[in-house]
């Protein structure tokens, strides 16, 4: 199923299970979906499994959401006492939608207790209390973590799940990886298809170099990671800067904050020091998952300079970790968005895009933490395997049967709804929020909203296509964050080289990074000198209509630098 049909399907307002592999758009999607909830003036409450999750979305986690907190039974004083929180109740009353993030990490004994407390909450037997519930993730990821002696069960195992009965939306595009033979090698994993060939192509990523960055290495213990991060920053001979984390708010939920913020509370920093970004800021032009090194101070306020792997460098400033409620700011944290990245866990890189790993399976513990690790890199030039034991690739095969049953719903809703007229889909989605008592929102109006998110990131539209360019980003990429048809992002490339706000080699790896060859831009520019840059068609046509129009406009615009 591609992004636009989830989009409708999610509009309609039923339940919902929305997954895909790494890379395949959900976040993308959900934020899209929140956008327009918000525009048609619905209350949706964002909330994840795990609290790293929940930082990286601006939520909170569901066992704080819900109410339930740590417990992990539910009897009747229990619930009682919950219900005795006027802020748990309010909230829960005024949501309207509820997303659930990472899903994968959501034990089906704590689905089953939340959806308890909805329906008391709410008054209302439906399951969870009828709110709209969005599921988000992929059950190929990291497993439930669940106390010792207690038996794991998946959230698709839950009562609560079987009665929401969800229709399920599985993307199946892919934005993040590119190379052929490692997205061959994680199908197989997902279908538990591992044969030699595949041990081979790992075996072979044992002596790979890399140039200009030392690579992130994810271990599957967080022992092993801090002795590597402490061992080598001691290491370094130069002067160690500490910088401290502030916060605001309630101590519990500052705890919350600083215990799921990728970011230390005490970051101490040296020249050299390896380091990763922990969050996106698209205009300074770093993402969560930046790798870079540690290349100076500056002399005035004493925050560090880095050197990402293109050789950029970048002041970075500090930034805030918030608790989100209803628009509402409950708790903040202050800290530069960096931590020290010779090595970090697997459980802490779920979620990343890696520029480049060396990855340690060799103590594999749980399902999962294989595939997890090797879809963090976009391709197998940034992948270096330094060590893997027997079940490092194993899945769990309840999730590959589950999982070619996901499909299979998937396709049947796809059938059901591509059936549909456009008019006849529309009255769905008008009759969703009416009876919530929203208004189906204008595009405009759902620009608007975006826009007024975005503001605080950009000067303008073109100053955060630029910034997605520098950051690496494929057209394809950009295309799918920012949410614009194709033709316009061309667009904006062509206005910012006009404006000499884009280098000749940003545009060489932006065609480079889309999947073009050298070869392609070399015979439309043989055109070009025959025909000019006026048109379009001439050079079409020069050569042999075998190049869409966006690859001759960026060439074009190459050319003209």
């Amino acid at each position: 199923m591609n992004q636009t049909r989830a989009l409708d399907i999610l509009k309609t307002g039923a339940n919902v299970f929305l997954t895909g592999e790494p890379g395949s758009g959900k976040t993308y999607v959900i934020n899209q979906y929140i956008a327009w909830l918000e525009a048609a003036g619905l209350h949706v409450a964002v909330t994840a499994s795990t609290g790293i999750a929940a930082t990286h979305i601006g939520g909170m986690t569901i066992h704080s959401w819900s109410g339930v907190g740590a417990r992990d039974t539910l009897n009747r004083y229990d619930l009682d006492q919950i219900m005795t929180s006027e802020k748990t109740v309010k909230r829960i009353k005024k949501a309207q939608v509820l997303v659930i993030d990472e899903i994968s990490m959501l034990d089906g004994k704590m689905m089953d207790m939340v959806d308890v407390i909805c329906r008391e909450a709410r008054a209302k037997s439906e399951a969870f209390g009828a709110l709209q519930v969005i599921f988000v993730g992929d059950f190929f990821q990291l497993p439930p973590v669940t106390r010792q002696g207690d038996m794991m069960r998946y959230a698709f195992e839950s009562r609560a799940w079987e009665q929401s009965r969800p229709l399920v939306c599985y993307l199946e595009d892919q934005f993040r990886q590119e190379d052929e033979a490692l997205l061959a090698l994680l199908s197989a994993i997902r279908k538990n298809e591992i044969e030699d060939d595949h041990y081979t192509l790992l075996n072979e990523q044992t002596d790979i170099s890399y140039e200009g960055i030392e690579p992130t290495r994810l271990y599957t213990h967080n022992a092993d990671v801090d002795q590597v991060n402490q061992t080598r920053l001691a290491s370094l001979t130069t002067k160690p800067h500490t910088f401290k984390m502030s916060g605001r708010g309630s101590k519990p939920r500052l705890e919350v904050l600083i215990k799921n913020c990728l970011s230390p509370d005490t970051l101490v920093l040296k020249e050299e020091a390896m380091v990763m970004c922990t969050k996106n800021n698209f205009e300074a032009g770093y993402v969560n998952g930046t790798l870079a090194r540690v290349v100076n101070f500056d002399s005035d306020t004493g925050v560090p300079i880095i050197e990402t792997t293109d050789g950029k460098r970048i002041t970075i400033q500090t930034t805030t970790w918030d608790m989100i409620e209803d628009g509402k700011v409950l708790a903040s944290i202050e800290q530069l968005p960096l931590r020290l990245a010779w090595a970090i866990t697997v459980h802490k890189s779920q979620g990343m895009s890696l520029d480049a790993a060396e990855i340690d399976l060799s103590k594999a513990f749980v399902f999962g933490q294989g595939y997890v690790a090797l879809s963090r890199v976009r391709s197998l030039a940034g992948l270096k395997i330094l060590g893997m034991c027997a079940n490092a690739l194993q899945v769990d095969p309840k999730i590959v049967h589950r999982d070619l049953q996901f499909k299979s719903e998937s396709e049947a809703a796809e059938d059901t709804f591509s059936s549909m007229e456009e008019d006849e889909l529309s009255l769905l989605h008008e009759q969703f929020v009416t009876a919530l008592g929203g208004k189906v929102p204008k595009p405009g109006e759902i620009m608007k909203t975006k826009t007024t998110y975005e503001r605080v990131q950009k000067e303008s539209t073109y100053a955060l296509t630029k910034q997605f360019v520098l950051v690496g980003k494929t057209v394809t990429e950009i295309v799918r964050e920012r949410g614009m048809a194709l033709s316009t992002i061309i667009g904006h490339i062509e206005k910012l080289v006009e404006d000499k706000q884009l280098t000749a080699s940003d545009i060489k790896k932006l065609i480079s990074d889309s999947g073009y060859k050298i070869e392609d831009i070399n015979e439309i520019n043989k055109a070009i000198e025959i025909y000019g840059v006026e048109k379009l068609k001439p050079l079409f046509e020069a050569t042999g209509e075998k190049y869409d129009y966006e690859l001759i406009r960026l060439t074009r615009a190459l050319y003209q630098l």
